[in-house]
């Protein structure tokens, strides 16, 4: 695909600006693309097409993998479809996924590609279905010519995700301007664009959108967000100086939409802040508070008896939270099904005691909660609801304490890891009393 250049010749139909290096495959079934410039590969190199591999005689051919029949590619002649005849009959075919969608074949076949040529096969990637892209390092003029290069950018692409960018405010514009079917976007480390960049960006079909490590982002941000998003249903926000002023910001529509917030090391938000997220976002089901040192029990209190319809919790490496937050949580709480601890140094066994209440309570994190002792795991035995528990890091439980756990028999997965009481006769224990639950050593 051709453009205009500056004098009016016609542009070379792709530049080697940008290289593909990941293909990873959805689990939603959404096809995602991954798109970083300076692929190593494809410097210094003519883009011109490599000599075609030479393929084994036919008798020394391997088998034909049966992924390849099921990608619908047809062996080249002289292949055999089974191997020599005296290999054994093979089984049921393996669930595998087809060449077209498998990462490592991928890898291993743009490799002789030149960025040059990866270009061209841009335009493939319609067929396998892509709605979503992952853009690392780029730049405008990158946009542009990915805008320009891909003809489904402008409707096909929901999701979009740009990571270590230098990606200006006018960048910005032109991206979410020409590619209207954006409705979740990601940020992080594009130190480039401002709060002015926000402002005349936004649209108001995204529902989903995450800032991280991006410095210009503080409180204007927020009234951005707030002003030009009505229909945000999820926002995901890592930044150092936003304040509690900026989480009065939030409109009514907001407040009926919005049903994810992720506030993540937010430094400076405190128990006031929190006043503001319960009343401006009621119908809240996730919330994260991960990183937020200065939220201490009485912001948890305020949660507790305002977010009535939370599901997910996430008060990790809030150092302040105390035995008490907990049974704020296990008091008022009764749809929790996720609670992140990880780091709360001042959580104890009397904590875990109020938890061990919760019926609805499937996974529980207490990473490097180092308070805890095998006194506290005895309370959670009675939590028959528990689906996943980490306890990885904790120094104090031992042997014979973790042995216990073997009686929450409808545990699938149990994190251990840097823990000292997890010896290899405990693991060997639990393969025979736990065989349904993975355990991560």
């Amino acid at each position: 695909m051709s453009s205009p250049g500056v004098d009016g010749d016609p542009k070379p139909p792709c530049l080697p600006r940008n290289g593909l290096v990941k293909l990873p495959g959805q689990p939603n079934g959404l096809g995602a693309a991954s798109i970083t410039k300076g692929t190593p590969a494809a410097k210094n190199r003519p883009c011109q097409p490599p000599p075609p591999p030479t393929l084994p005689p036919p008798s020394l051919a391997a088998p034909l993998p049966r992924a390849a029949l099921a990608g619908g590619l047809c062996p080249p002649a002289g292949l055999p479809l089974g191997g020599p005849a005296s290999a054994p009959v093979p089984g049921p075919p393996v669930e595998r996924p087809p060449l077209a969608t498998d990462e490592k074949i991928l890898n291993g076949l743009f490799w002789y590609f030149s960025a040059c040529e990866k270009c061209v096969l841009a335009q493939g990637f319609a067929a396998r279905g892509f709605e979503g892209f992952c853009l690392v390092g780029v730049s405008d003029l990158d946009i542009c010519e990915f805008i320009d290069n891909y003809a489904l950018s402008k409707k096909g692409v929901k999701a979009m995700s740009l990571k270590r960018s230098t990606i200006t405010d006018a960048g910005l514009e032109v991206m979410l301007e020409q590619m209207q079917g954006v409705v979740r976007l990601e940020l992080s480390g594009c130190n480039d664009f401002t709060e002015a960049g926000l402002w005349s960006s936004l649209s108001a079909r995204i529902t989903s959108l995450s800032v991280s490590d991006c410095i210009n982002v503080a409180d204007d941000a927020i009234a951005a967000i707030s002003q030009l998003l009505p229909n945000l249903a999820e926002l995901s926000l890592q930044a150092y100086h936003v304040t509690d002023t900026a989480l009065a910001y939030f409109t009514a529509r907001q407040g009926h939409s919005t049903h994810t917030l992720r506030l993540l090391s937010c430094w400076e938000i405190t128990n006031h802040g929190v006043v503001n997220v319960v009343h401006s976002l009621p119908n809240l089901t996730a919330l994260s508070l991960s990183g937020c040192s200065k939220v201490t029990d009485d912001g948890v209190e305020l949660v507790a008896e305002n977010l009535r319809k939370l599901r997910s919790l996430d008060l990790s490496w809030c150092p302040r939270i105390t035995d008490m937050a907990l049974e704020y949580v296990a008091c008022d709480l009764h749809r929790l099904e996720e609670l992140v601890l990880d780091r709360c140094v001042r959580i104890t066994d009397t904590g875990l005691s109020y938890l061990s209440t919760m019926s609805s309570l499937r996974s529980l994190y207490l990473r490097w909660c180092c308070q805890v002792q095998d006194f506290g795991l005895k309370h959670l035995l009675a939590m028959r609801s528990l689906r996943l528990l980490s306890l990885a890091g904790c120094p104090l439980l031992t042997t014979t304490g973790l042995s216990g756990l073997v009686q929450l028999q409808e545990l699938e997965e149990l994190e251990l890891t840097n823990c000292p009481g997890a010896t290899p006769e405990l693991f060997k224990y639990f393969s025979q009393h736990l065989p349904r639950c993975l355990v991560i050593e």
